[in-house]
């Protein structure tokens, strides 16, 4: 870090002198304020005297590491995905337990070398006492979050850090440790200070599951929805049915201010339900939470509970339940060769880990980028990946049928139902994924009702009163822009909400940095062996602009393979919509091609045929924008394709 000059010092020093004689200032805290007092006052510290940090031995560490361990532990993989998440090389991510001991910190190799310098790295002890105000140590003296910006600091060394510190609790409630993020910004921007408190939370998460690995976990939620996510209250009950610690988010929703306040009470204190009755239910539902009620009012919560983690894998008999694991760590969600562009990749990583949460997630992205491939990965690297995948495109179910389509109707409710009755789509995806494609063209009178199927996770069939429990992770998708949609009145802002947990934009092909690996890939999906290519044709292929998408690649690619009749591609074999005149530099003119192969057509619907397929073309295969251009309905455009073999629903 660069050095202060000696006038910097000196108006730093007197700055710190001049606040803490009056007492207060306009431009610094009073937390700040009290800490700098305590600096001179409590400590003797001389802000005009630079200090190094104590640094323990080898051995000393050790001894630290050793009490902590299951903090270090819990804290690990959270701190690694946090510092993933800022995406900033000038930034640490530091634990520190107690004595302001750092035990752990994830940086950049240059960044660490260069602050550790000043004494900034594992092993060395940031209590306020030890080196003066600064996030981690003012954290622990104040046992609340804190942000040090760069010239609060007492020692001018720091003056050119910001240091924002969480505290994080033990299950009983007593701090453990403190999680910072240190950084040359000046200002810690919103989203990272929520990033860092969330990331507080599932590191106690984590140790409550360690340090109670003999009591049953309880998870609740006033919402069913948000059981297994971050949200979630977590309760850890004893044998006999006391509770022995709990979350951040338990507290809040009982209505306690700490955990000594819940701890020994018995469960039926706080819920209507003894611990018996609610494992027994939770294994009846496959551990999908069950409603109960508080204690003493009605307000009701949904619950899940389970067999204690160091029983796993051992059969018990309590109410007849068999052990069941907790939902099981999401995995990596990258499919063959399709999900190689970097900013794609990271995208994924991030919807991965907010689907295994059971968080909505949103995807938006040209006609034809992938969104149902996407979706599926989702699925695969989900907790819910051995139940089905369910597809509904919105906009290519006729809006009478959509409703019946997606909620099922029992025997006889209209005429043309069938005789048994028909369970809907979203009954279908219980216990899996359902992906909503096209979700913006979703009628309005519909969109009331998904909206209660999402906050109710109940259906009701067409010409039926009785609803019907379900549970599934939601994936949704759309070509459009739904905030336009939502102030041009055409789509619900509340739906809107309840479907965006996480956006992720899906880049078109002609920007993804991948589309060598993704043409090899399709080309080997659909010849189903290795097809090398030609120069000339691997230029073509890569410089085409691909208005299409995946979708137009895969069908050219799947005509290509057709008609190569081989293991080597030439520009001979590809279809004529993409070829390139023969004028044009850089490629090598092409004569006696044979035509491209298709249906058995009159000239008449092989006019047809050709026009129909140059409009969606240019309009990028969107069948909404083809049917306004020709003046004529979904329905009726949806049967010309068929009729004229015109394909659409090819795997994106």
């Amino acid at each position: 870090m660069t050095v202060p000059t000696h006038s910097s010092v000196r108006g730093h020093v007197h700055r710190i002198h001049d606040i803490v004689d009056r007492g207060r200032s306009n431009d610094v805290s009073e937390l700040v304020t009290s800490s700098w007092q305590r600096c001179l006052r409590d400590y003797h510290l001389d802000p005009s005297t630079p200090t190094i940090p104590t640094i323990l031995t080898d051995g000393e560490l050790s001894e630290h590491r050793y009490r902590s361990e299951d903090v270090i532990e819990s804290a690990k993989h959270e701190m690694t995905t946090l510092y993933q998440q800022l995406g900033d090389a000038e930034l640490a991510v530091v634990l520190v337990d107690t004595d302001g001991v750092i035990l752990h910190m994830v940086a950049a190799p240059d960044f660490a070398d260069e602050v550790g310098r000043s004494g900034f790295r594992v092993g060395a002890v940031w209590s306020e006492g030890e080196v003066g105000t600064n996030g981690m140590g003012t954290c622990l003296v104040v046992g609340e979050p804190v942000v040090v910006r760069q010239h609060e600091h007492f020692f001018p060394q720091y003056t050119q850090l910001t240091c924002s510190a969480v505290p994080i609790h033990a299950p009983d409630g007593q701090i453990v440790a403190v999680l910072d993020v240190t950084s040359r910004s000046p200002l810690m921007q919103q989203h990272s200070l929520v990033l860092l408190g969330m990331t507080a939370q599932m590191i106690e998460n984590r140790l409550l599951d360690r340090r109670h690995r003999d009591d049953y976990p309880v998870h609740f939620h006033s919402r069913p929805e948000l059981v297994y996510t971050l949200h979630e209250g977590m309760l850890v009950v004893s044998e006999d049915g006391h509770v022995r610690g709990a979350n951040r988010s338990a507290l809040f929703q009982l209505g306690f201010d700490s955990v000594a306040q819940v701890r020994e009470k018995r469960l039926e204190e706080l819920f209507q339900i003894s611990l018996d009755d609610i494992v027994s239910r939770s294994a009846r539902s496959s551990f999908h939470p069950v409603p109960a009620f508080s204690a003493g009012s009605s307000s009701r919560f949904f619950m899940v509970a389970q067999e204690p983690k160091s029983r796993a894998g051992n059969a018990r008999d309590r109410g007849a339940v068999l052990q069941v694991e907790a939902p099981p760590a999401p995995r990596p969600c990258y499919q063959k060769g399709y999900f190689k562009d970097e900013r794609l990749t990271s995208q994924l990583a991030l919807a991965g880990k907010v689907i295994a949460r059971r968080i909505p997630v949103l995807l938006h992205g040209e006609t034809g980028s992938g969104k149902e491939i996407f979706a599926r990965a989702l699925h695969e690297a989900s907790p819910c990946r051995d139940g089905v995948f369910v597809a509904v495109n919105c906009a290519s179910l006729p809006e009478a049928l959509i409703e019946a389509e997606l909620f099922g109707y029992r025997a006889g409710a209209f005429t043309g139902a069938q005789r048994s009755g028909r369970r809907g789509k979203i009954l279908q995806a219980d216990r899996g994924t359902l992906f909503l494609d096209e979700i913006g063209d979703m009628p309005l009178s519909l969109q009331a009702r998904l909206l209660r199927v999402l906050d109710e996770r109940m259906v009701t069939p067409l010409g039926s009163e009785e609803p019907v429990p379900v549970e599934f992770q939601l994936v949704s998708a759309s070509h459009r822009h739904l905030p336009e949609r939502v102030e041009a009145g055409q789509f619900r802002e509340d739906l809107y909400f309840r479907l965006c947990g996480l956006e992720v934009a899906l880049p078109p092909l002609r920007d993804r940095t991948d589309r060598r690996e993704l043409i090899c890939q399709i080309l080997h999906d659909e010849a189903g062996h290795v097809v090398t290519m030609s120069r000339s044709v691997e230029t073509l292929l890569m410089e085409h602009p691909w208005p299409g998408n995946l979708r137009q690649l895969r069908h050219v690619l799947r005509t290509a393979a057709v008609l190569c009749d081989g293991d080597h591609l030439e520009l001979v074999h590809l279809p004529p919509s993409i070829k390139p005149a023969p004028t044009e530099i850089g490629y090598e003119p092409v004569h006696d091609e044979p035509e491209e192969e298709g249906p058995v057509l009159n000239p008449i619907e092989a006019n047809e045929r050709q026009l129909l397929l140059q409009l969606l073309e240019e309009h990028r295969w969107n069948v909404s924008h083809v049917a306004k251009a020709l003046g004529v309905s979904r329905n009726t455009l949806y049967r010309k394709f068929h009729r004229l073999h015109i394909e659409l629903h090819a795997p994106q």
